[in-house]
C-alpha cells in the first residue's frame, strides 16, 4: 500500500486589502471590536474581474513549481469552494480550462470549511489505490462578493476574506511519509446555524426583486453556538487522527486548524495543551478564507520552516454543516 503526500503547495490572495478602518467606513463597527472578538486585522478582498478560477490558477501555478510539474501533468482536479465563476458549473471545470488539461476530470466539493480535508481525505484514497498517480487538490474562496456590508450584517461580514491555496498530491512508497489519517464527519441537524437561507430551490422563482431586497441571500451565524461546537470539535477530531496513527499531542510539531476566529484557535490549543507556537494563526492577515484557510497556512509555514522534512502536522478543520475533520501528516 503505498500513501500520498503534498509535493507542491501555493497560495494566492487579491491585492486588495481590506482593513478593520476601512470596515468602519461601511458599517457600525470599530477595529477594536473585530480585533477583541475575532483576532482579525487585515482581510483581501477581490477587485472587479478577479474571478475565483483565476485565484486557483494562481496558486495552482505556485503549488506545480513546487512541486516540478506541468498542468499536462495532473490526471484528476478535486475543487473545494462554496462557490464558483458561475451559479454553475463548478470551479474545477473553469480551472481546468484556465490550465488547458481538457479531459481531465473535475470534482468540486461543497463543504465549507471543511472542505480541504474533505478533498484531501478523497485524493488519498485515489492515489492509495493507484488510480491517480498525480492530483490537483484546491481550495479557493471569494466570500466578499456575498457579504452584507452594512451594520445589519456586520457580525459576519467583518470575518471573511478571498484567497486561493493549492496542493499538488503524489504517491510515496515509504509507508511512515505522507497522510497516515483522515476523518471525516458531519452533522446537518445544525445548517441552519451557519448558512445562507437563499436562493434556494424550495423558492419558485429561486431568485425575486422581492428576495433580493431580505436578507435571506446573505450568510447567516449563530456565533456562540458555532464557538461552542467548534472547540469541542477541534480538539475532539485531532485525537481522534493522533489515535489512530498511535501518536499523541506530544508527537506532534504543528497544528493547522482552519482559519475561523482567533479566540477558536486559542480556546483549541488550551484544550490540546499545547502553545501558540504549535498552533499556527494568520487570521489576523486574512480573515476566515473558509476552504482556502487551511491551504493558505500550510503554504505559509513550509515557507516559513514550521513545516519540514519529517515534520508531523495535524491539519483540523469546522464548519457550516455542520462539518468537521482532520488528517495527520508525516511530512
Amino acid at each position: 500500500m503505498r500513501n500520498s503526500r503534498i509535493t507542491g503547495i501555493g497560495r494566492h490572495v487579491p491585492d486588495r486589502v481590506i482593513t478593520n478602518f476601512d470596515l468602519e467606513k461601511m458599517m457600525d463597527t470599530s477595529d477594536e471590536w473585530i480585533r477583541e472578538r475575532t483576532g482579525i486585522q487585515t482581510r483581501h478582498w477581490v477587485r472587479e474581474g478577479d474571478t475565483l478560477s483565476g485565484l486557483a490558477y494562481n496558486a495552482t501555478m505556485k503549488a506545480l513549481d513546487m512541486a516540478g510539474k506541468k498542468p499536462g501533468e495532473i490526471q484528476f482536479i478535486i475543487f473545494a469552494s462554496l462557490a464558483s465563476d458561475h451559479e454553475f458549473p463548478g470551479g474545477g471545470c473553469f480551472l481546468q480550462k484556465k490550465l488547458g488539461i481538457p479531459g481531465v476530470p473535475a470534482m468540486d466539493i461543497r463543504n465549507a470549511c471543511s472542505g480541504f480535508v474533505y478533498g484531501l481525505s478523497v485524493a488519498d484514497q485515489f492515489i492509495k489505490t493507484g488510480m491517480y498517480d498525480t492530483i490537483l487538490l484546491v481550495g479557493a474562496e471569494i466570500q466578499s462578493t456575498s457579504l452584507d456590508l452594512t451594520t445589519r450584517g456586520r457580525d459576519v461580514s467583518v470575518i471573511f476574506g478571498d484567497g486561493a491555496g493549492a496542493a499538488v498530491i503524489t504517491p510515496t512508497e515509504k509507508e511512515e511519509k505522507g497522510v497516515l489519517t483522515t476523518h471525516l464527519h458531519a452533522d446537518g441537524t445544525f445548517a441552519d446555524k451557519l448558512w445562507a437561507d437563499a436562493p434556494s430551490v424550495n423558492d419558485n422563482p429561486r431568485i425575486s426583486k422581492a428576495l433580493v431586497e431580505t436578507d435571506r441571500i446573505y450568510p447567516k451565524m449563530e456565533g456562540r453556538f458555532v464557538f461552542k461546537h467548534a472547540v469541542t470539535r477541534f480538539p475532539e477530531v485531532i485525537h481522534e487522527a493522533l489515535a489512530a496513527a498511535g501518536y499523541t499531542k506530544d508527537d506532534l510539531d504543528l497544528v493547522i486548524p482552519h482559519q475561523a476566529n482567533r479566540r477558536i484557535t486559542e480556546a483549541v490549543a488550551h484544550q490540546l495543551q499545547l502553545g501558540m507556537d504549535k498552533v499556527y494563526s494568520n487570521i489576523e492577515r486574512y480573515g476566515n478564507t473558509t476552504a482556502a484557510s487551511i491551504p493558505i497556512a500550510i503554504s505559509e509555514a513550509v515557507e516559513q520552516g514550521l513545516i519540514k522534512e519529517n515534520s508531523l502536522v495535524c491539519l483540523a478543520s469546522f464548519g457550516a454543516g455542520f462539518t468537521w475533520a482532520s488528517a495527520l501528516i508525516r511530512w
